[in-house]
């Protein structure tokens, strides 16, 4: 399934825009990634090479990646890394420098466009040359220090590196707080010219447009500013310069709503929740609502949209590619579940708010289905290696695995393959979160355009894409309070309700009416929520100036 070319509506060219973000999901054994923000910007640059559009996107060459999570004997995660050498990474034989605690740390510069993407450029301090090489070693690294070593080789040497490779850049792009000090790279190069600080920033912020994705406000990344001086992140502004940027603590996401011209929530509730969450911090930028996409080739099964497209049987494409999910469990997991009875997938980061156990909360309601069979669910997802109480919910989600050995499975270190098959094969997509705290959730559209029926709290993308009972199923009606205990109960209620009195009755007793709420699935969301309707929006109302 391929993108219709780009019709550029202007008569000028499009605005070539250097995009900046920490991790790349491109391919499950390029270990480029963590999570949703990574899979997200894979999609975008590879969305970026069907159409054609002058997106550069620049990012780190992880040494080890992010974590492997593996589950132990006692049913406990725990984190392992590997060394891992891609043959297929071009040397662009540039090198570009940046200062970090006062030393000289050389970034070499890589290339890819291995995976059907934009070409990828990757700044790598593992080279001989360098007492600091392990600065790309981990994705996200685990102390502050090693944080701000990371985001200053990605944000000054991003911008240095473009520079370098002679590639003109009319925008900046912020995928996240993490690039946030590129900005102080392009005010020096400003102020070296001449201009005042003032002048510099009013300039850099006619350049620069910002992405937000985290509606929690405590999980906005703040550091000291004494630590930032200390790692020689202020590139050369003051400590008053810096802290009139992102306060102190330095908010990272503050930096950037205050050093863009434009910003970015990744759906249209998200904007709310952003709108609010920032609406005290002085001179920020406006933040509208772009909501994510999906880069269609990549997580769409072909058999399912020739059979959507030519009107083919969708129940039997869907029976089969079941089936192959069923056989992937049984190969990762040694547990053969039942294709003739209902399948939730659910994966997703172990994250208290995500509520991946929410289903289990009432055992005297979910236990008779769970013993039966009637229903099976799958889950995978990985916890941060420093997130205990993630970990907990993990070695929960294992320990109802061993409970109910027959519909319940755990499949261990959550990646891009076990997404595909999941957001393939389940027969509906379950989605929990506190509301409003999940920002967007592209697992959900990876799932629509498959036919995977959603079956959702109404938070995220799910707001604009659900026609409830047609193309999937809300649960609760938006319903939205800080008292956790009341949201819980208020939530787990309306879970069972529609899984037991709505999602199951159609499932086991009406196949007409699920398929046809299969064929509504795709046809409402292959479109809207695809990377072209996503790329149209960021260069229309972001990218070039009106």
């Amino acid at each position: 399934m391929s993108e219709k070319p780009f019709k550029n509506p202007f008569r000028t060219p499009l605005p070539s825009v250097a995009y900046f973000s920490m991790e790349y999901g491109l391919h499950s054994d390029f270990k480029m990634y963590a999570g949703g923000l990574g899979i997200l910007a894979g999609d975008y640059i590879k969305g970026a090479r069907d159409i054609g559009a002058p997106i550069i996107p620049i990012g780190l060459k992880w040494k080890q990646g992010y974590t492997d999570q593996k589950i132990d004997a006692d049913g406990n995660p725990y984190d392992s890394y590997h060394n891992y050498v891609y043959d297929f990474l071009e040397d662009t034989g540039v090198t570009v420098t940046v200062k970090i605690r006062k030393v000289d740390v050389l970034c070499k510069v890589w290339k890819t466009d291995h995976f059907g993407n934009n070409p990828l450029y990757l700044l790598d301090t593992d080279i001989p040359e360098n007492s600091d090489a392990w600065i790309t070693g981990q994705l996200y690294g685990w102390f502050g220090e090693e944080r701000i070593a990371q985001e200053i080789v990605l944000g000054i040497g991003g911008v240095k590196a473009m520079r370098a490779l002679g590639i003109p850049i009319d925008v900046y792009h912020f995928n996240e707080g993490h690039a946030a000090l590129a900005a102080t790279q392009l005010i020096r190069e400003k102020m070296s010219g001449g201009s005042t600080f003032e002048e510099a920033w009013r300039a850099t912020r006619e350049e620069v447009v910002f992405t937000t994705h985290t509606p929690i406000k405590e999980g906005n990344e703040t550091h000291p500013l004494d630590r930032l001086e200390y790692m020689g992140a202020f590139n050369g502004l003051t400590r008053a310069q810096m802290e009139r940027i992102g306060g102190e603590p330095f908010n990272m996401t503050v930096a950037g709503l205050r050093l863009s011209r434009i910003s970015n929530a990744v759906a249209q509730l998200h904007a709310d929740t952003a709108n609010k969450m920032w609406k005290e911090v002085a001179g920020r930028s406006a933040i509208i609502g772009i909501t994510n996409a999906i880069h269609t080739p990549t997580w769409v099964d072909e058999r399912m949209t020739r059979a959507f497209e030519e009107g083919g049987d969708l129940w039997a494409v869907h029976k089969e590619i079941k089936q192959e999910l069923i056989s992937f469990i049984e190969e990762r997991s040694g547990i053969a579940l039942n294709a003739d009875h209902l399948l939730i997938g659910f994966s997703r980061r172990a994250a208290p708010y995500k509520r991946s156990d929410l289903i289990f909360s009432r055992p005297d309601i979910i236990e008779p289905y769970l013993e039966s069979g009637k229903i099976q669910i799958v889950f995978s997802g990985k916890a941060h290696p420093l997130d205990d109480n993630g970990k907990r919910i993990v070695s929960n989600l294992v320990a109802m695995m061993r409970k109910y050995p027959k519909s319940v499975v755990f499949l261990e270190n959550y990646d891009m393959t076990i997404g595909a098959q999941l957001t393939r094969g389940s027969d509906i997509w379950l989605n929990n979160p506190r509301r409003p705290l999940e920002a967007s959730g592209t697992s959900g559209m990876k799932a629509a355009m498959n036919g995977v029926l959603n079956c959702s709290i109404l938070d995220g993308w799910w707001p604009e894409a659900c026609i409830d009972g047609e193309n999937g199923w809300q649960i609760g009606g938006g319903f939205e309070t800080t008292d956790f205990a009341v949201l819980d109960q208020h939530d787990s209620d309306a879970l069972y309700d529609t899984l037991l009195n709505r999602v199951l009755p159609v499932f086991y007793d009406d196949r007409a009416k699920w398929i046809q709420m299969m064929h509504r699935s795709i046809e409402t969301t292959r479109t809207e929520f695809a990377t072209r309707r996503m790329l149209d929006e960021y260069y229309n109302r972001m990218y070039i100036r009106s």
